[in-house]
This record gives structure tokens, C-alpha cells and sequence, in this order.
């Protein structure tokens, strides 16, 4: 008998714990804290509740990493009387490929942060448009810049002179301090994040707290699993050169040459450089070290770029400062985290072929700094969470639509075997070509200054409809039709998988979405 009440109370004792554990994962899943990710997460005891770092100073805010996205948001938090601790791996200048266009949807949001004077004193170039190469014809589409300032445009720059001066910018603030350190892991407590575990510049361990903190360390992302569910994509690399006094056929205009197998880009980054990208679609490049890359590059690409950048281009392949640099897109979807965020490439990429990032990313801090300004309490985590659950809805306007375009557009300018893509390729260059709405609609979209998803949507499929028209005129033939039909259903079968991933609901009915309407928390 004894024996029977001992099995009962161990088989009793088994299923409360199995209950127990499952409503534990079940709590921390419906936080965002799911239990697979102990690597970047880890569990701390903060003292009654409170946010105190290790070093005695006390942050509202704690921003991980100083980049494009970390520096903008420490200035803009602490310019609101945030007390903002930035943590960056390294402080030092970085040395980029990418992050060198500024739209001037972008240079706008630059002006709202008040950070416009950080491309003053770098070098940077004024940008008015796009020319547009293909098989020897070209076309040139200007930014629709009539009704703004006439300092309005585009700027094109070194991205580590303009993420010096925003960093500059930052820590000129008395409230917001900059430290060089490595972020190694999140620490949460009772499923709210308290702050962060990182390792300082001279090797020492140390754990930093503040009721908030924004993950903002860039497309290699060592948090983001914490935070979001992860799909990065690379469709392809680009290969950098730097192009020394080189003049190009149009001057303070980005260049876009549809070869084969993808496009080639041209655009200032100083009064005397041209930075050159060629996009190499897959993972894998030509191997530099073996002059794979240098023999690929004079064979294959330079008979494609226009005669007036020949001499340059070949000149600066002989030099042999050639980068490489993987292009990742990968869309959001966060895990709404009480006492967290993501943003900037941690939490949102797209292929830079439109140099879209630092537009998205600046329009996504004006609208997470308009949630916070009427909060002078962050410390309620699950409220301040379901409260930011809006963030993710407002800023979709502007992230879809950039996001959008640059993964259609990629893959309409790219070469293709396949009769219906060509056409496509052909009907979009010479739809643009037509001047007029038909080249400042989709002009104003890829700027970042008409961020309509609707209108994208229009453009898109009216150039479509343009190439059926192209192929059905003077006669049409049952394998133009059939052509016709593939192109449709082609250009559907590129742009409504990108609409699913940026979610149809909150990029086109954003004010059918609860979160759209939450209100700031009482306290």
C-alpha cells in the first residue's frame, strides 16, 4: 500500500512539472523570449525591479551599436532629454561599400532629426537622379525636387565620414554617452529585458540596465534572434571599386547600367571619387586573391559600362583595392519583447540596389521618437511592449514601399534566358524612358519621397501592361500572346511574394490593425 501512495506522489509530482514547464515556455514564447535562444539571452535578478548598471550610472535607454541607425536614434533620444548609453564594437572610422547613398526621402528625415549638418564638412555630393543605361541607349530621371528647398536632394558620401559626424553629433549631447564594447547577450528578467552583458574595449565583463533597450548592431547581428524571427536572403554580392577622376556622363547623378548578368552602379562618394558596384547574383564571387575577380571583371563587365568610364573602371580594377560585400535582405518580424526593440538592418534589409537603408532606417526613428515623446516613464516593460506593437504598423508606409521596389526592381533589371523576364527588363527601361508621370511616379517612390504602397503597386504592373502592349502592336501572334500571358503572371509571381513578407494588411489597410490606434501608457 505504501508502495502504490509513493508511485502516485512521483507520477503526480511528474505531470505537475510537465504543466509547469509548459506554461513557463508558453509565458515566455507569447513574450517573444522563446526558450532556444539562451546563447543571447541570459536571466538576471535587477533589484526590486529597478534598472541599475554595473559602473553606478544610471540610462533610460540603452542602444546597441553606433552606426547609421544607433547614432541617429542616441542624438535623437537624448536631444528629448533621454539619458541614452550607446555600447559600439568599435569606434573607429569604418570602412564600407554601402550605406553611401542618402535619398533625399532621407535627407528629409535627416532634417526632422536635426542632423542635417552631419553631411556638411565630408565631402558629400548633392545627387539629382538616376541615369538609366541599356544595350547603348540612355535615359535620365530626375528627383521630382520642384516643390522643396533648393538644398533638397540627394546626398552621396564615405558612409564612415557621415557615421563619424553622427556619432560626433551624439556624443556632443551631456546626456548620452558612447563606450566601445561588445555586446555578448541580453539579460532578461521575468521576460523583460533589463539590459545588456557586453565586454569593454580593455577585456573586462560588465552588464549595463535600462528599462529600454534597442538592438541596432547592423546586418551581422549577433542579438537579433532574441528579438525577431530571422529570414536573411542573400540573391546576391556587390564587388567595389573606387574610380579615381572620373568623370561621369551625367555629373551628380547615380548611374544604373542594366547588363548581364545584373545591374552595374556609378555614383560620387567625393569631388573626385566614383564608387562602382557590380552586382554578382549568388553567394559567391570570383575569388580575389587568385585574380579570378580581375580577370571577370575586365572580361565580362568592363565592355559594359559607358565608354566615358571605361579607362577609369579598368584603372581602378589594375589598382586592385577590390571589396566584396554580401546583399542581404530579410524582412520584419519581430517578436514584440517587453524592455527591447530592433532597428536598422538588425531588424529590416532590402537589396541596396536603390540605396533605400538609411532612409528606412531614419524614417523608422521619427516615428519610434514620436511614440516616446509624450512617456516619461519607461520602466512599465509589458505596457511600453503592447504600447510599440503600433510601431510596427506606422512605419510601413515608408519600410514597405522602399523594401518593395528593391526586390522587384532587382530582379526586373537583371538578366534573364526567359523570353517573358526580358521583355519585362525592356518594357520597364523604355516605360521609364517616356518621361513625365511615368518616370517622377516611380522616381518619387524610389526616393523616398512619395511612400505610397498603392501607387508602387500601379507603376509596377502598368509597366506590364505597357510591355503586353509592346508585344501585341502592330500584330499580335499566339507566341506574343503566350509571351504577354508569362509576363504578367511573371511580374505578379516577382512582386506579390515581397507584398506577403512586408504583409498586405499593414502595408495597405494599416488603420484596420488594432496596434494602429494604442494609446501611451497612463504612467
Amino acid at each position: 500500500m505504501a508502495d502504490w501512495y509513493l508511485w502516485a506522489w512521483i507520477l503526480c509530482s511528474t505531470m505537475t512539472l510537465v504543466v509547469l514547464r509548459g506554461s513557463v515556455l508558453k509565458r515566455r514564447k507569447g513574450n517573444g523570449i522563446s526558450a532556444t535562444r539562451g546563447e543571447s539571452v541570459k536571466r538576471v535578478l535587477a533589484g526590486n525591479g529597478e534598472c541599475r548598471s554595473a559602473d553606478g550610472s544610471d540610462a533610460d535607454v540603452i542602444v546597441v551599436g553606433a552606426g547609421v541607425a544607433g547614432s541617429a536614434l542616441a542624438h535623437t533620444l537624448g536631444k528629448d532629454g533621454r539619458r541614452v548609453h550607446v555600447i559600439e564594437r568599435d569606434l573607429t572610422e569604418p570602412d564600407r561599400i554601402v550605406g553611401e547613398l542618402l535619398q533625399p526621402g532621407g535627407y528629409l528625415k535627416l532634417i526632422e532629426l536635426g542632423l542635417e549638418d552631419c553631411v556638411e564638412e565630408i565631402d558629400a555630393q548633392k545627387v539629382f537622379g538616376y541615369a538609366l543605361f541599356k544595350d547603348g541607349k540612355h535615359t535620365r530621371l530626375s528627383y521630382p525636387l520642384e516643390n522643396f528647398h533648393s538644398d533638397v536632394s540627394g546626398r552621396s558620401f564615405h558612409n564612415g565620414r557621415f557615421i563619424q559626424r553622427m556619432r560626433e553629433k551624439a556624443a556632443s549631447l551631456p546626456n548620452v554617452r558612447l563606450e566601445q564594447g561588445t555586446v555578448t547577450s541580453l539579460l532578461e528578467e521575468k521576460g523583460t529585458i533589463r539590459g545588456v552583458q557586453y565586454k569593454t574595449k580593455d577585456g573586462r565583463e560588465l552588464t549595463a540596465f535600462a528599462p529600454l533597450t534597442i538592438v541596432c548592431d547592423g546586418c551581422f547581428s549577433n542579438l537579433r534572434r532574441s528579438l525577431c524571427n530571422p529570414k536573411v536572403d542573400v540573391p546576391s554580392c556587390f564587388v567595389g571599386l573606387v574610380l579615381e577622376n572620373c568623370h561621369l556622363p551625367y555629373s551628380n547623378h547615380g548611374h544604373v547600367i542594366l547588363a548581364d548578368p545584373s545591374p552595374i552602379l556609378f555614383y560620387p562618394i567625393s569631388s573626385t571619387e566614383v564608387r562602382c558596384l557590380v552586382d554578382i547574383p549568388g553567394e559567391k564571387v570570383p575569388s580575389i586573391a587568385n585574380g579570378e575577380m580581375t580577370n571577370y571583371l575586365k572580361t565580362i563587365v568592363a565592355h559594359q559600362v559607358p565608354p566615358e568610364i571605361y579607362d577609369s573602371f579598368v584603372a581602378a580594377v589594375d589598382k586592385g583595392n577590390i571589396r566584396t560585400m554580401p546583399n542581404r535582405s530579410m524582412p520584419a518580424s519581430p517578436y514584440p519583447t517587453p524592455g527591447a526593440l530592433l532597428m536598422g538592418d538588425a531588424f529590416n534589409m532590402r537589396h541596396p540596389l536603390t540605396g533605400g537603408g538609411m532612409t528606412v532606417a531614419l524614417s523608422d526613428i521619427v516615428v519610434l521618437r514620436d511614440l516616446l515623446r509624450p512617456l516619461r516613464d519607461l520602466n512599465d516593460g509589458p505596457n511600453l511592449c503592447k504600447y510599440l506593437e503600433s510601431f510596427y504598423t506606422l512605419r510601413k508606409p515608408v519600410a514597405s514601399t522602399i523594401n518593395t521596389l528593391a526586390g522587384a526592381l532587382y530582379k526586373v533589371f537583371s538578366a534573364s534566358p526567359d523570353q517573358a523576364r526580358k521583355e519585362m527588363r525592356q518594357a520597364c527601361f523604355d516605360y521609364l524612358s517616356l518621361g513625365g508621370v511615368f518616370s517622377t511616379g516611380p522616381i518619387s517612390l524610389l526616393s523616398g519621397l512619395n511612400p505610397r504602397p498603392l501607387s508602387l503597386v500601379m507603376h509596377f504592373f502598368a509597366v506590364a501592361i505597357y510591355g503586353i502592349g509592346r508585344l501585341l502592336v502592330p500584330f499580335p501572334s499566339p507566341k506574343r500572346l503566350w509571351i504577354g500571358a508569362r509576363l504578367i503572371t511573371g511580374a505578379s509571381g516577382i512582386i506579390f511574394p515581397i507584398i506577403k513578407s512586408e504583409g498586405v494588411r499593414q502595408m495597405f489597410f494599416p488603420a484596420t490593425v488594432p496596434a494602429y490606434y494604442r494609446a501611451p501608457p497612463l504612467k
